[in-house]
């Protein structure tokens, strides 16, 4: 189906702002350019408490995060990783989106507001995810962890769950992956596809790539890669989230069909007539509405 009307008239409103191409511009030029199209969701709905925390990074470095309870004792606590091509995108840009999941879901949410690239290189951001889910345990002991991320950060979300499983790290009931990144083909066809070259476009990918991971042998690491990874199984049940105008969404269902394939339990669903960043964009888009109410009854059942 066509792109929806909501999604045509944001991308003309875009393009009468002119500016160059995200590709064309230093990180700092694009980070600020993700902020100003962040403030067009404006704030998210109340929530009874926000706390500022500092987590501790595997380097011994560190790096915040931002916790947001709706309203008494949250059921469960889901760490976010937010997308942005592990360049840009922050704790700030993504609090309407933690405070909707928050007051949704009954969850406390962590936004982990993890190192970015070019600054910080593959693999600091996989490292930091994961430092993120060992404190959202540590803090928060006896509540069931959900991991969940957009793009780069469905990236992460996944990237956390395969070294969980392998390292023996806290349980995780469920991954929620929208429009996940998985691999670092740049070549698929879904890249080349016209129709799909809206605000993710091919030229964004290999910018994103070449600033995270700049050696094309690194990329190709599960942690950087996770649709590479070898074994699948044993992985915590998924959601996985996917737009028709998406470059990224052939590799996000094939992680998808892989899970399943390995025996994972896996909930899917293309939201057709949607382009990429589609769910971040809260107040603005109706489908990141829908998005959003199939998240929070995933959740729901995810933790009975």
């Amino acid at each position: 189906m066509p792109l929806d009307h909501a999604t045509t008239a944001l991308l003309e409103q875009l393009a009468a702002l002119g500016g160059p191409p995200l590709h064309e511009l230093a990180p700092e030029e694009a980070r600020t350019v993700s902020a100003g199209l962040s403030e067009l969701s404006g704030k998210g709905p109340d929530v009874a408490r926000v706390e500022e925390v500092t987590i501790p990074a595997e380097d011994g470095a560190s790096f915040p995060a931002r916790v947001l309870v709706a309203n008494g004792t949250p059921r469960g606590v889901i760490v976010y990783y937010h997308g942005g091509g592990w360049v840009i995108g922050s704790i700030d840009e993504f609090d309407a989106l933690g405070r909707e999941l928050a007051v949704r879901t009954g969850c406390a949410v962590v936004l982990a507001g993890y190192r970015l690239a070019p600054e910080h290189r593959y693999p600091v951001a996989a490292r930091d995810a994961y430092a993120a889910l060992l404190w959202a345990a540590s803090d928060m002991p006896g509540l069931p962890i959900i991991v969940a991320g957009d793009s780069a950060g469905g990236n992460l979300a996944a990237v956390v769950a395969q070294r969980a499983r392998d390292e023996g790290g806290p349980a995780i009931a469920l991954q929620v992956l929208v429009y996940p990144v998985t691999d670092c083909d740049l070549d698929a066809p879904s890249y080349q596809d016209p129709d799909r070259q809206l605000l993710l476009t091919r030229d964004g990918m290999v910018y994103f790539w070449d600033h995270y991971a700049p050696d094309p042998g690194a990329r190709a690491n599960p942690d950087a890669s996770p649709l590479r990874a070898a074994e699948l199984s044993g992985l915590p049940p998924a959601l996985v989230l996917t737009a028709e105008y998406d470059i990224l969404r052939e590799e996000g269902e094939a992680y998808a069909e892989r899970l399943r394939q390995a025996g994972v339990p896996v909930e899917s669903k293309r939201f057709e007539g949607q382009m990429h960043v589609f769910f971040t964009m809260v107040n603005v888009l109706p489908a990141s509405a829908e998005a959003l109410d199939l998240v929070a009854g995933a959740v729901g059942r995810s933790l009975g």
